[in-house]
């Protein structure tokens, strides 16, 4: 079945948080679980977002934050069809549009993703150690940070 990458709009939210409780069973992300998965998705700066779906069924997400791709996951099921890309892509062509040089922080551990982000050409900017924490309980975490290739890519790359 085919799938489309489009504009998320209110009515996914319930199955986008559905697919990221998938998500984080299977892989741990997000390293906190949010209390509201819902509010989680609509953080506060959100300048747009995307899902990838097939059917009519919601397989990932992906947003964009200012200038900081945001709440990508593709649901376990549907990984290694190129679900990922096409959401980067869509928050890539969003950023060209606006001018604007993206940014990324992932977990160092989350190898899958840092590949995506270097197939596509992303330039790791450093690795460091972060605490991140909830209800003021904090742990060490390793990141690496990512900036856009200059000049971005392609949607559908």
């Amino acid at each position: 079945m085919p799938s489309v990458v489009r504009r998320r709009v209110d009515a996914d939210l319930g199955a986008c948080a559905a697919v990221l409780a998938e998500v984080h069973a299977h892989s741990g992300y997000p390293h906190h679980w949010p209390e509201e998965p819902v509010r989680w998705l609509t953080p506060d700066g959100l300048t747009a977002a995307w899902v990838a779906e097939a059917g009519g069924v919601v397989l990932g997400h992906a947003a964009l934050c200012g200038r900081e791709v945001s709440r990508l996951y593709v649901s376990p099921g549907a990984r290694g069809l190129g679900l990922g890309a096409r959401l980067l892509a869509a928050v890539e062509a969003e950023a060209a549009a606006r001018g604007v040089r993206l940014v990324l922080e992932v977990k160092t551990s989350d190898v899958s993703a840092v590949a995506l982000y270097e197939r596509r050409g992303w330039a790791r900017r450093g690795t460091e150690r972060q605490e991140w924490g909830v209800s003021g309980a904090t742990e060490e975490v390793m990141v690496h940070r990512y900036e856009a290739p200059v000049g971005g890519r392609e949607a559908g790359a």
